[in-house]
C-alpha cells in the first residue's frame, strides 16, 4: 500500500505538470547564483555550498514528486540517489550507501513480519478474540477495535496492521448495516482505525519506519543512541492516551445509531472455532517475533546484549522465517519493494541535507525566527512543523528533512535533542488531516464510509488534541519520567 493512488502506467495531465514543476525546481535551485549566507546569534557565518544548494534542489524536485505521486513514491526514493550522483552533489558511493543502511534493512525486516502475521492467521485469531471479549455494544466494539490495532502496530508496520484489520471491519461492519450506505458508525470505525494505526506506531520501532529513521538521524548528528526499551518507555504513555481520548471523540463526533450489533459475539465465536486450534507456523511466527523484541527491549538492562545492532537482531528472524518454511520465494517477491525504497530515498535526501551542511544553514536561518522565543514556543512550533510536513507529504520525508534542522538549531535555545527527537516522532507518526498523511487513512477511505473533506474535518480537532496532549508530556509528564527536556547550564 502507498499514501495514495498509485499512477498508472501512463502519466495524466496532472502528473505531467507535477513532474515538470519538479524538475523546473530543481534546475532553478541547483544552477542559481550562489545563495546568502546564515548568520548564527554569535555573528558566525554558515555559507551555503554548490553541493548543499544541490541538496536542497533534490529535495525540492522529490517533494514535489510524493505529494503529487507523479511516479511510485520508490522510484521518485531512487531518483533521489540517481539526482546526488549525476550532479557530483554527493559521491556515488555515499548517496547509494544509504539506500542499504542498517535502518532500511530493519525496516525490511518490519514488514516482513507483518507478512507472517497475515500469513499464518495470527491477526484473525486476535480479532477474532477481541470480539468475543467485547460482545456486542458498539461503543465497546469501537473500542475492542481500537485496541486491537493499536496492539498490533507494537509489533508490525501501521501499514499492514491496516491492511489486515480493514477486511475485518467490513465484516463487522456488515453485521451493522444491510447496504453501503456511510453511517456515523462505519465513519468512526475506519476513521477511527486510521487515527490508531498512527497512534499506536509511535510506541514501537516495529510499528513504523519514521522511528528507526529517526534513530538513525539522532545517531548521526548527536553521536547518542536511543534504545528500544528507552523510545517505548517515554511514547508509550502519548501513543495509548491518544488511543483512549480518540475513542472518546469518536463517541461524541460519530456516536453510532445502533447501541449494539445482535448475533456478533456468536459470528465471531463461530469464526475463531473454524480456524481451530494454534497452528505450527502460528506458534513459531510469535516465538520468534516475541524472541527479537525481548532481545531489543533488554538491551536496556543487560549489557551482554548492548553491543547488538538492532537491524541485525531483527534480521535473524527474517532469516528464521524462511529455515522454518513459514516464508518462502513467492513471500519475498511480494514483499512491497516500493515501500521500501521510498524510505532508502528518504534516508540518503536526510543524510544528504545532513552532510552537505544544507540542514545547517536552513537550521541557522531558521533560528532567526525564534531567537527571542520560550523553548517552549520553539519545541511546540517543530512539533507544528513536522505535523503540517507529515500531512503532505510521507511521514519518513517529514522525519528526514525536519529532524537534521531541528536537532541543529536546539542547542542554541538550551533544549537538550531527547525532546526534539520524541516531539517530532509523536506529530510525525499522527497525520489526522489528509488522506495523503498516511497509509492507514488511504485503506480506510476505501471503505466509502466517509468523504476527504469529512476526514478533514475530523482531523482537524484530533489534531488539536494531540497538541494538547504533547504539551503536557513536554511540560510534567517527560520531564517526571526523566526525560531531560532542557540541557544543564
Amino acid at each position: 500500500m502507498t499514501n495514495g493512488s498509485e499512477p498508472g502506467s501512463k502519466l495524466d495531465l496532472k502528473q505531467l505538470v507535477f513532474l515538470s514543476i519538479g524538475i523546473i525546481l530543481f534546475l532553478l535551485v541547483y544552477y542559481s547564483p550562489p545563495w546568502a549566507d546564515a548568520v548564527d546569534p554569535s555573528g558566525k557565518h554558515f555559507p551555503l555550498t554548490k553541493e548543499a544548494k544541490g541538496a536542497l534542489a533534490v529535495f525540492l524536485l522529490a517533494g514535489t514528486w510524493w505529494v503529487f505521486e507523479v511516479l511510485p513514491i520508490g522510484i521518485t526514493g531512487l531518483t533521489i540517489g540517481v539526482l546526488q550522483a549525476l550532479f557530483f552533489i554527493r559521491p556515488a558511493a555515499d548517496a547509494f550507501k544509504d539506500f542499504m543502511d542498517p535502518s532500511v534493512l530493519f525496516i525490511f525486516a518490519s514488514l516482513v513480519i507483518g507478512m507472517v502475521f497475515t500469513k499464518t492467521g495470527l491477526t484473525k485469531r486476535l480479532a477474532y478474540k477481541m470480539l468475543m471479549i467485547v460482545g456486542e455494544r458498539t461503543g465497546m466494539i469501537y473500542l475492542g477495535c481500537l485496541v486491537v490495532t493499536a496492539l498490533l502496530t507494537h509489533i508490525m508496520a501501521h501499514t499492514a496492521v491496516a491492511a489486515t484489520i480493514y477486511p475485518l471491519l467490513l465484516a463487522i461492519y456488515s453485521l451493522y448495516s444491510d447496504d453501503n450506505k456511510p453511517t456515523k458508525f462505519g465513519k468512526g470505525l475506519f476513521i477511527g482505525m486510521a487515527f490508531v494505526a498512527g497512534a499506536g506506531s509511535i510506541i514501537t520501532l516495529l510499528g513504523s519506519a519514521r522511528a528507526i529513521v529517526a534513530l538513525g538521524f539522532f545517531k548521526e548528528i548527536t553521536g547518542k543512541d536511543v534504545s528500544f526499551f528507552e523510545l517505548s518507555y517515554y511514547l508509550a504513555p502519548l501513543g495509548w492516551s491518544m488511543v483512549f481520548l480518540i475513542w472518546g471523540f469518536l463517541m461524541v463526533f460519530f456516536k453510532p445509531e445502533k447501541a449494539a450489533i445482535p448475533g456478533l459475539r456468536e459470528k465471531a465465536r463461530q469464526l475463531n472455532s473454524e480456524m481451530g486450534a494454534l497452528k505450527r507456523d502460528e506458534i513459531i511466527g510469535a516465538v520468534l517475533v516475541f524472541c527479537a523484541i525481548a532481545f531489543m527491549s533488554l538491551q536496556s538492562f543487560v549489557p551482554a546484549f548492548k553491543p547488538f545492532n538492532k537491524s541485525a537482531v531483527i534480521l535473524v528472524s527474517t532469516i528464521l522465517f524462511f529455515i522454518s518454511g513459514i516464508l518462502d520465494i513467492n513471500d519475498l517477491e511480494e514483499l512491497p519493494w516500493n515501500i521500501i525504497l521510498l524510505f532508502a530515498g528518504a534516508m540518503s535526501i536526510g543524510f544528504c541535507l545532513w552532510q552537505t551542511g544544507a540542514a545547517q544553514w536552513l537550521a541557522i536561518n531558521w533560528l532567526s525566527f525564534f531567537k527571542d522565543s520560550h523553548w517552549f514556543v520553539f519545541v511546540m512550533s517543530i512539533a507544528v512543523f513536522v505535523l503540517v510536513m507529515t500531512n503532505f507529504i510521507m511521514n519518513v520525508a517529514a522525519i528526514a528533512i525536519s529532524l537534521p534542522v531541528a536537532l541543529v538549531v536546539a542547542p542554541y535555545l538550551n533544549i537538550a535533542p531527547e525532546v526534539i527527537l520524541f516531539v517530532s516522532l509523536v506529530t510525525a507518526g499522527m497525520p489526522f488531516v489528509l488522506l495523503v498523511g498516511a497509509a492507514p487513512n488511504a485503506i480506510a477511505y476505501n471503505s466509502k464510509q466517509f468523504t476527504s473533506g469529512e476526514f478533514f474535518m475530523a482531523g482537524i480537532p484530533a489534531s488539536i488534541i494531540l497538541l494538547v496532549v504533547l504539551g503536557f508530556a513536554i511540560l510534567v509528564l517527560w520531564p517526571l519520567m526523566g526525560m531531560p527536556v532542557l540541557l544543564a547550564r
